[in-house]
């Protein structure tokens, strides 16, 4: 089930939001080739020889004819980190704070998935610092209480002008991490300081044997067609608050140049250092954001 525009304009509920995705996207997964994302028996693994018999769910056995046996909560196949961006930018627009919606949107969907599969799941949201961290765990009850999280972020920003700083937020996670999981990155990206500072803390992750997989979110009709009425308008930042009037036509070559560039810059950072990039639109469909983790989490499983 694709989820549109007004629905997450309106946000109530993230929970069920984020369920009814899911389960549509499960449900195109069944004709799909990804026989390794399994979601009947998320909660089993396969039966080896030997192992005690005490568990085998025989429930399972009579209706596939094949050996499960429970999984436990301790149980997790994979590890898994998604670090949100909650900075000023990321409300953008006013009007509906379409990026930070969309993204809580996606990563409650990540969320869910993750528990289907039994991964061990965390989050982090940050602007300067970081605003609030989990640890892993890979429970239904730690599931509700991080999209209570999401939900609370949404509707109630901490600090509405604070800046974005993802080299911080990345460096305290990964200094917290240990052994190797995927770490997911929702950020637009759109860093205060030397974006250089954003690629050496990925990098660091990556010479620790994490996956590191970054959804660079963004409005793109706005904040890189620069696509607005052709009339006069008054900006503000919404982390600085600064105001400037001007008519779009007069700065759109030279503002699309620069986030070009950026783009470019990003792009090409991530290449070098083996980093899955993602264009994150806030305008498309959210199930475009599930099929890339998916990808991955098939290939680190092999």
């Amino acid at each position: 089930m694709n989820i549109n525009l007004e629905d997450i304009s309106i946000f109530k509920h993230l929970d069920l939001l984020a369920r009814k995705q899911v389960e549509g996207f499960i449900t195109g997964l069944h004709q799909s080739p990804f026989h390794g994302f399994s979601v009947e028996f998320a909660e089993h693994r396969i039966y080896n020889p030997g192992e005690s018999t005490r568990h085998i769910d025989w429930k399972v056995f009579a209706k596939t004819d094949r050996l499960y046996t429970k999984r436990y909560e301790e149980e997790t196949n994979l590890r898994c980190y998604v670090l949100m961006d909650v900075s000023g930018s990321m409300y953008y627009p006013e009007e509906n704070h379409l990026k930070i919606r969309f993204s809580a949107l996606a990563v409650a969907c990540l969320l869910q998935l993750f528990q289907k599969q039994r991964d061990a799941f965390g989050i982090a949201t940050f602007s300067d610092e970081i605003q609030f961290q989990s640890p892993l765990k890979s429970t239904g009850t730690h599931l509700n209480q991080l999209i209570s999280i999401l939900e609370n972020t949404v509707t109630h920003p901490s600090a509405h002008n604070t800046k974005t700083v993802v080299s911080k937020a990345i460096q305290t996670i990964a200094n917290q991490i240990g052994r190797r999981a995927m770490v997911i990155v929702f950020s637009d990206m759109f860093e205060q300081e030397n974006i250089e500072e954003v690629f050496l803390a990925l990098r660091n992750l990556k010479h620790n044997k994490h996956e590191v997989m970054v959804f660079h979110t963004i409005d793109k009709s706005t904040e890189f067609d620069f696509s607005f009425e052709n009339r006069p308008y008054e900006f503000i930042d919404i982390e600085t608050k600064e105001k400037v009037k001007l008519h779009p036509v007069q700065i759109r070559q030279q503002y699309q140049e620069r986030m070009k560039q950026l783009m470019f810059d990003i792009y090409e950072k991530c290449a070098q250092y083996k980093i899955d990039l993602i264009e994150c639109d806030v305008r498309k469909p959210v199930d475009q954001v599930l099929m890339p983790y998916l990808v991955k989490r098939t290939k680190m499983l092999v």
